[in-house]
């Protein structure tokens, strides 16, 4: 379990080709691993990963195919947000996030407003009812509150507000629109919505 508060923004220095998938060595930045050992999760871009080896600085993840086909920014070298796994007790300063990748969102305008940034996404019709304006999302790992949301035919479209101190500890600074981000909805939301068909 997360909380999408991002702890370091790390590199993909290599990319190794498995039988069914490709590993990863993640160089952690200031992340710190002195606490990390083999087994444990870390989010990178948002998605739930196992350490499968830990080098100084460095580590690395086994990604499956499968994996790879249902994230963003996992294929290529290139930075990426991280966040180590919660433990019991911490304080929650984003929300509740597992590190499952719900679908790929597509950035359809990223401007400047003042000392802000608007970003807006289109996320899969399917999970357009799992936004909420004032709920939370979470954008390549990064804990978003949601401003606006529309459902449209070609899916549901949110917005969210950057502050510059969150443009400055993560990755998001990079998007144009045209770019793909991992996208998880809210746990609660999630729940929700099953305990409501479930009692129909």
């Amino acid at each position: 379990m997360f909380s999408g508060i991002i702890q370091a923004v790390g590199v993909i220095e290599k990319l190794e080709p498995l039988a069914a998938g490709v590993r990863l060595t993640i160089e952690a930045g200031a992340l710190g691993l002195g606490d990390a050992k083999v087994g444990d999760s870390i989010a990178v871009n948002g998605a739930c990963m196992t350490a499968t080896s830990i080098d100084g600085s460095r580590f690395t993840v086994d990604v499956s195919r499968e994996s790879l086909e249902v994230t963003a920014g996992l294929g290529a070298p290139g930075r990426v947000n991280l966040e180590k796994a919660m433990a019991l007790g911490d304080r929650i300063d984003g929300h509740l996030v597992t590190g499952h990748v719900d679908g790929i969102g597509e950035v359809t305008a990223f401007e400047q407003l003042g000392e802000s940034w608007r970003l807006e996404v289109r996320a899969p019709a399917e999970l357009g009812r799992y936004i909420a304006r004032k709920g939370s999302i979470t954008v390549d790992g990064v804990s978003l509150t949601v401003n606006r949301v529309e459902d449209r035919p070609q899916g549901a479209v949110f917005e969210v507000n950057l502050i510059p101190h969150t443009l400055q500890v993560t990755t998001l600074l990079r998007l144009a629109p045209g770019a793909k981000v991992n996208l998880e909805i809210d746990l609660v939301a999630r729940y929700l919505e099953r305990i409501l068909s479930a009692a129909k």
